[in-house]
């Protein structure tokens, strides 16, 4: 393949609390809903995981997914928790806001080195620069995964998937498909590393014309394709086309056909208010932090 003209669309995280991360995301990040969707059964390519039960997916962040890095709150109902690994690092946000609105509602704030750390009540971890982003720049600028073997890593992503390098040293690699997106960071896990249950998924747009060949190119170099092309359906939404492909250290990527995501990501003014409909309702949400 000559290149790949992705663009990095969102990191989709598993969560045990609706109602806990709607405050976190909502009140202390400061993003809005962009999407609210509810599933009767699992997902064919597991966008949810390993779970065949009734789920919701909510679009969370700072944009409309036509122009932001957002991210995928997936909840699997009846599940409250999931292991943690070490697999992901974290993601870093430039705010002016947040550290202000942590402390308005006694939200800990804790430091790595020179980084402000908030954690989410699942346990990510998002760091705060306090800076204003720059102008029409996303305020989330980048996502970091842990990976175990640089070079390996660095020949999967930058010369297989064709993402761009920006900067690497012996600790980590820098990547991403443009300059006015979301950066990717690769950083050596010393320790073995363990993806456990709560592991995610990273998600990029390519046009559908792109797929089959992306799909021959991984194939022809033996890595690992979780998911063939397949078509996902969304209730009364648009159908999507999707590959799911599986890094050297078993990160989970997605490449959806822009064509379908585009009609499928429309901003739902009534999301927000659909979100709070089902967590109301559902029978597992813990009542007293309602």
């Amino acid at each position: 393949m000559v290149a790949v003209p992705g663009r990095a669309l969102h990191y989709v995280f598993k969560i045990g609390d609706r109602g806990k991360n709607a405050f976190f995301f909502r009140t202390i990040l400061g993003m809005k809903v962009y999407r609210h969707e509810e599933f009767k059964k699992g997902c064919e390519a597991e966008c949810n995981g390993p779970y065949v039960n009734r789920w919701s997916k909510t679009i969370i962040g700072y944009g409309p997914e036509s122009s932001n890095f957002v991210f995928e709150l997936t909840y699997n109902y009846g599940v409250q928790r999931y292991e943690m690994g070490n697999d992901f690092g974290g993601v870093t946000i430039y705010s002016t806001d947040i550290l202000a609105s942590a402390a308005e509602h006694s939200y800990p704030v804790s430091k790595q080195g020179d980084r402000n750390v908030l954690t989410s009540p699942d346990g990510y971890k998002f760091y705060v620069v306090e800076s204003a982003p720059a102008a029409s720049s996303d305020p989330v600028q980048q996502v970091e995964l842990k990976v175990s073997n640089l070079a390996a890593s660095r020949k999967y992503w930058h010369e297989l998937l064709k993402m761009s390098k920006i900067e690497e040293s012996e600790e980590s690699l820098l990547l991403s498909y443009g300059k006015t997106q979301v950066s990717l960071r690769l950083t050596l896990q010393k320790q073995k590393l363990d993806r456990a249950k709560a592991y995610g998924r990273i998600a990029f747009e390519i046009p559908g014309s792109a797929q089959q060949a992306l799909f021959e190119a991984v194939q022809a170099a033996g890595g690992t394709v979780l998911k063939p092309l397949i078509q996902l359906e969304t209730p009364g939404k648009a159908t999507v086309s999707v590959i799911i492909l599986a890094d050297p250290d078993g990160h989970e990527i997605c490449f959806v056909d822009k064509e379908g995501f585009t009609e499928l990501s429309q901003v739902d003014p009534d999301a927000a208010k659909q979100l709070d409909k089902f967590i109301g309702k559902d029978p597992f949400q813990d009542k007293a932090f309602l």
